[in-house]
């Protein structure tokens, strides 16, 4: 099971950090370029624990659609959640947030296992996990701006 962990240092308060990761609105204009949209479920505002969301978005050229659910959540310190329909075989998002010298650091653990056996793993090792990394940095990087802009604004 491949295993992506990030780690994003924000200069806001962690409860700030919570609520932009947490957000359905900013989670989609942070991937405009897949064309994600929350199209089912929770669409729009804070996701709480045991709520869905279904996205749907182009990847690699294919329109995609994945249902995941907040499994878990402890507020402002950890969320986490995890696909009950999509294209991977099983997927997992935990999302961690520790308040560390006026900072908030943000840390992301994302697994996943693609389906269709060896295709699938040389598929993940040449093309997805490069790619999920990326998508989840641009991500990262948006919420941190949105973050470091909310508490400049206070």
């Amino acid at each position: 099971m491949p295993n992506i962990n990030l780690e994003t240092k924000i200069a806001a308060p962690i409860n700030i950090c919570f609520d932009c990761a947490r957000n359905i609105d900013l989670h989609q204009q942070s991937v405009v370029h897949t064309k994600e949209i929350a199209i089912a479920g929770r669409t729009s505002g804070l996701i709480e624990e045991g709520e869905t969301v279904t996205w749907q978005a182009v990847h690699f050229g294919v329109k995609q659609t994945l249902t995941v659910k907040i499994e878990a959540m402890v507020y402002p310190t950890y969320f986490c959640d995890v696909m009950i329909h999509g294209a991977f075989k099983s997927m997992r998002h935990e999302h961690f947030f520790v308040e560390q010298n006026n900072f908030c650091v943000m840390t992301d653990k994302f697994s996943y296992t693609t389906p269709l056996g060896i295709f699938g793993k040389i598929f993940d090792k040449i093309f997805l996990e490069n790619y999920l990394r990326k998508f989840l940095l641009t991500r990262n990087n948006f919420i941190k701006a949105e973050a470091e802009k909310q508490f400049r604004q206070i």
